[in-house]
């Protein structure tokens, strides 16, 4: 057969495990294999046998929509179309109302889904790497094994897709022989970056501990003179986290360490573990913060403060990544949680967009970005967007003004100014009754903010 594989255009670190997965089985059967990513004039010309399309997030939904509707008279017959991943598993009822096409949920691990001998051992096959060589894009993380150690998640957490994605947790996968055929088939991989949900859960941890090890993943491994590094790429459950296990991690050469501080309430235990880890010779950690669901735009800098405190005080390195909560079945990033505001969510989106998403562990870079205190933070929150991002430029010149006029407002006055603000509706079509409010409005007429980093903050 004729089998194309498909990612849709949009920005991601890591390749489509999936189509790699597929592109193995297909490739073992005899069939010939064509990836791309985006759409192609060419490839769209010709008439395939099958074609497989990945997805991802929710929020990719018009451009994933878009390239099935671009390929989808590109195969011979349209039930040879086959839709998978994660967005095609949580919206299988709107891809098929939208496009005609019936997705495959879930993982590729029962017999029938593509309708092929042997279609059930898709999801445990090792990926073909030879692939992402047919493409111009290369993925930020590409030396690398990608692999599993366990699958699914004991947690249900309602912000999450895992559960529905993958609903059973399989305790343990053997990672040797995956290793062994990679090895076999594309040659070594410095790294080993490892997918795993929640691999803390297992049972049988410390044996997965030892089998990373014996892989050649231990503490100052080496593969032609470079450092091995090892990646729980989604993190490691804080509330799962021993001191036993913290010591089992540290025998590896992990970098970052990745711990999720999803809320407030967690703090103490938080800090707990980052003292334990320092203690163990981590170093350098990756935290990931969300925000924009249960919490409050406090709670968000708190958090982000805690992490610079701890940098201060144990000598680590936190980098904070703040993941903005959107429903898992949301078709684009609009989603506003209840304590936050359009504004507050513009506000921080152009914060990061100045710091390339990451939140810097040196405390006066944070201050720079984020505020000295939760008064100035507070303060950001509702600044114009180029007062945010150029505030050096402009703290003379523009926000000084903001600030005197902004303070000059009657509380009645401040009230209907935040009002607007909140909405983040700046095109004149939402005015005020108060003119000194309409002049403070003004501000915001400016342009918006694009990042350089010739003049961030």
């Amino acid at each position: 057969m004729q089998v194309l594989f498909i990612e849709p255009a949009y920005k991601n670190k890591y390749p489509p495990l999936g189509l790699m997965k597929l592109s193995a089985f297909h490739k073992q059967r005899g069939d010939e294999v064509c990836f791309v990513k985006g759409l192609d004039k060419y490839l769209r010309g010709q008439l395939w046998d099958r074609i497989y399309i990945t997805t991802m997030f929710s929020f990719h939904w018009a451009e994933t929509v878009k390239t099935i509707k671009y390929y989808e008279f590109s195969v011979k017959d349209p039930r040879n179309l086959f839709i998978g991943g994660p967005m095609a598993t949580l919206m299988a009822n709107e891809i098929h109302e939208e496009t005609g096409f019936i997705p495959v949920k879930g993982l590729l691990n029962e017999k029938g889904k593509l309708r092929l001998s042997g279609d059930h051992r898709v999801d445990g096959m090792v990926p073909d790497y030879s692939i992402l060589e047919e493409i111009k894009y290369k993925y930020p993380a590409s030396n690398a094994y990608f692999a599993y150690m366990t699958r699914g998640c004991v947690r249900r957490c309602p912000f999450c897709a895992v559960p529905k994605i993958e609903p059973f947790y399989v305790e343990y996968v053997p990672l040797r022989k995956q290793i062994q055929m990679i090895n076999d088939n594309y040659g070594e991989k410095k790294d080993l970056l490892l997918l795993d949900n929640n691999v803390l859960a297992s049972p049988k941890f410390d044996k997965i501990i030892d089998e990373i090890k014996e892989a050649g993943f231990h503490r100052g491994a080496k593969l032609n003179n470079s450092l091995r590094y090892v990646d729980f790429n989604q993190g490691i459950d804080l509330r799962l986290l021993t001191k036993g296990k913290m010591r089992r991690l540290a025998e590896l050469p992990i970098q970052p360490l990745r711990i999720a501080f999803d809320h407030i309430t967690l703090k103490d235990s938080y800090i707990q573990k980052i003292n334990w880890a320092a203690k163990l010779g981590f170093k350098k950690l990756s935290n990931y913060i969300l925000y924009n669901y249960v919490d409050t735009p406090e709670d968000f800098y708190e958090r982000l403060r805690i992490n610079v405190d701890l940098n201060e005080k144990l000598g680590t390195q936190i980098y904070s990544f703040p993941m903005k909560y959107i429903p898992v079945t949301n078709k684009d990033r609009k989603f506003v949680g209840k304590h936050w505001t359009l504004r507050y969510l513009r506000s921080i989106q152009c914060i990061l967009q100045a710091t390339h998403g990451v939140v810097s562990p040196r405390k006066e870079f944070f201050e720079a970005a984020f505020g000295r205190d939760i008064k100035e933070f507070r303060k950001l929150l509702i600044m114009p967007d180029k007062y945010i991002i150029y505030r050096e430029d402009h703290k003379n010149n523009g926000t000084a003004e903001w600030s005197k006029l902004l303070g000059s407002l009657s509380a009645t006055q401040k009230k209907d100014f935040l009002r607007i603000v909140h909405e983040n509706r700046f095109d004149g079509s939402v005015a005020s009754e108060y003119p000194e409010v309409n002049t403070l409005l003004e501000h915001y007429k400016k342009g918006k903010c694009q990042a350089s980093e010739q003049h961030l903050f």
